[in-house]
């Protein structure tokens, strides 16, 4: 039987995807896959509460993996057998730079035990930002760990936020510096396609780029409109004094938020991510952290062609798909297609969505 927990991608999934409403076909196991897990950060309060039974309900979901963001003061080795009973993958953790610091050792023997293919540096501190001045020596410390990690079979991910995309001394994007820095056998990303594309980036390009070097990809959602009062990083508990009442930037589920996330499965695919990582800093839209991922892997399952495995349909039936009322801004490409969005049925691009192009869709209104 056809698992749910997986998302259907093809390899031309990005041109040839249906639009809104399309339900997932009933046979698609001909079709080539790329597994969708969920960073367990999302629902850290359940996961503090009961972190079995939040593994399960996230299996239960659809999810064929999870991201660790702590352990809870678990055994690793009873984390493992959770998962394995629950046919969960323990794909990669999150663990804070200075604890790799600390005791890399640990987190190594931690990790390598519960069966982490990755280990992810998540954030780093003010001074460690490109225009820090401790940024040329996070440089060297992720490559000491990045050796570390490669002699015990683990793979070292930097997961991005905004502020890396500040510019060094030299001119450089602070993200791509790192990059540049550390050789792909040491580092590879984990590139946050929110972030990325909240620094002002295109997301879909910043995959291409790091093609081959972008085994995981956090894909998350958000919205954002007008005055940028709230403080963002108050939200995953960064600048906690900071937040304000403001909801000009929220966090979303998939599909309800400004990304063009059939461009983004596209660019992954042909950037041969092997993971897809679902994230959503805090809840949103009146829901519960559990109800907003349990939204996110069901919008993934139900993106494809009407009755069809996405590479048995042609672009000429997803592009009709795409004109058909309900259709919304994040089926139209734009921004990742800037030159094509004017062209675009004008019903699909909102206010919202022009706002997020700067100025690009000045006619789609």
């Amino acid at each position: 039987m056809r698992k749910l927990t997986t998302f259907i991608l093809c390899a031309i999934v990005g041109a040839m995807m249906a639009s809104c409403g399309c339900n997932a076909p009933k046979e698609c196991d001909k079709c080539e896959k790329i597994p969708v897990a969920l960073q367990l950060y999302s629902v850290r309060g359940d996961m503090s509460q009961d972190f079995y039974g939040t593994l399960k309900a996230v299996k239960e979901m659809g999810y064929e993996g999870v991201e660790f963001a702590g352990l809870y003061d678990n055994e690793p080795a009873q984390i493992k057998a959770w998962c394995e009973e629950l046919g969960l993958t323990p794909i990669s953790a999150h663990v804070p730079l200075t604890e790799m610091l600390a005791d890399i050792d640990k987190v190594i023997a931690d990790y390598k035990a519960i069966g982490c293919e990755y280990i992810v540096v998540p954030h780093v501190s003010k001074e460690r930002h490109p225009d820090g001045e401790l940024f040329a020596q996070m440089i060297e410390e992720i490559r000491t760990i990045g050796e570390k990690v490669k002699a015990a079979d683990i793979t070292l991910l930097y997961h991005n936020h905004d502020f890396e995309f500040k510019l060094t001394p030299d001119g450089k994007i602070g993200l791509d510096a790192l990059y540049e820095a550390v050789p792909a056998d040491l580092l590879q990303t984990e590139l946050d396609l929110c972030w990325v594309k909240y620094a002002g980036q295109c997301p879909v390009e910043y995959v291409k780029k790091y093609a081959g070097r972008a085994p995981v990809v956090h894909f998350k959602d958000y919205y954002a409109a007008g005055e940028q009062t709230e403080d963002p990083y108050a939200l995953i508990g960064v600048n906690e004094g900071e937040k304000k009442e403001s909801k000009a930037f929220e966090f979303r589920p998939l599909g309800a938020g400004v990304q063009d996330v059939h461009a983004l499965l596209k660019a992954a695919k042909e950037a041969d991510s092997k993971w897809i990582v679902v994230e959503q800093d805090s809840p949103s839209l009146g829901k519960s952290a559990m109800e907003c991922v349990a939204m996110s892997i069901e919008y993934l399952n139900n993106m494809c062609c009407k009755d069809k495995c996405e590479k048995e349909c042609t672009e000429a039936e997803c592009a009709a798909c795409d004109k058909k009322d309900g259709c919304d801004k994040k089926h139209e490409g734009c921004c990742e297609d800037k030159a094509a969005c004017d062209k675009k049925d004008k019903s699909c691009c909102d206010a919202e969505h022009k706002a997020v192009c700067d100025g690009k869709c000045a006619d789609c209104k």
